[in-house]
């Protein structure tokens, strides 16, 4: 019964915290689902929240979205988000550039992420920079932010710090930035879930329904809470939060941490 609270309040916390960058929540979640169940199936229960979580807060702003914003963004994502998966399965045999220890644990330094973090680091500095947080990028230049979200999506499975990067400089209001990631990740989300039910009907493979409502039920009560803050914070305010989540993401992941 532990776990269940565990899971909730965390799901509660992260999805709150992550409500104004766009990503977060997933790499929130997997491990603490992974304490209690098989990495495969961490992942997995994460997708199922993490698909009704984003379907929540849409409600909450759908009526923000810029649809040729998720047009020319999100369809390029996927096209290169298989792109990047095929890659990865030609890159598996690539060693790592070092690993190091924290207690028992040992962490790998990938090249793949690596390359994400150093690129989340030049993001985050143009976030918080008073110098270049003016700056923007023309529409056109969209397609491009969705093939690489997507490519790096595919090829190590992050891809909602890029999407924030790009989408953050591009001109759109908290509202209309908040509400066209949103839909941009319910479109991943089904297309990742698409591929994770081949191991929902296996042999043995029992899901915890109950377990996924509470967490869910948790995370609906963390977005309510951010889109009532979401009235109360400025464009400025949301540039420095997604600045100051990438930075911390990107530290995190060219440490081998995520």
């Amino acid at each position: 019964m532990i776990h269940y609270i565990v899971i909730s309040l965390v799901a509660l916390f992260a999805s709150g915290l992550t409500f104004f960058s766009g990503f977060g929540l997933g790499t929130i979640l997997v491990p603490v689902f992974a304490v209690y169940f098989p990495i495969e199936m961490a992942i997995a229960l994460t997708a199922i929240v993490h698909f009704l979580n984003n379907t929540f807060k849409f409600i909450l702003v759908g009526k923000h979205v810029q649809k040729q914003i998720v047009l020319r963004f999100g369809l390029p994502a996927i096209i290169a988000a298989l792109a990047g998966a095929g890659l990865l399965h030609l890159l598996a045999d690539v060693p790592s550039l070092g690993s190091y220890y924290i207690g028992s644990r040992e962490f790998q330094i990938s090249p793949v992420k690596l390359t994400i973090a150093v690129l989340l680091i030049l993001f985050s500095v143009i976030e918080l920079s008073s110098k270049l947080s003016n700056i923007t990028f023309d529409k056109k230049y969209l397609p491009i932010g969705g093939l690489l979200s997507g490519f790096f999506g595919g090829l190590s499975g992050n891809q909602g710090a890029l999407r924030s990067a790009f989408l953050n400089r591009a001109g759109l209001t908290k509202e209309q930035f908040i509400a066209s990631g949103t839909a941009i990740a319910i479109i991943i989300d089904i297309s990742r879930l698409t591929v994770y039910s081949a191991d929902f009907i296996k042999p043995g493979i029992i899901i915890d329904y109950s377990l996924v409502a509470c967490a869910s039920l948790s995370a609906f009560a963390g977005a309510i809470i951010g889109n009532k803050a979401l009235k109360k914070i400025t464009v400025k305010t949301l540039q420095t939060i997604v600045g100051i989540m990438l930075l911390l993401f990107a530290l995190f992941l060219g440490l081998g941490m995520i």
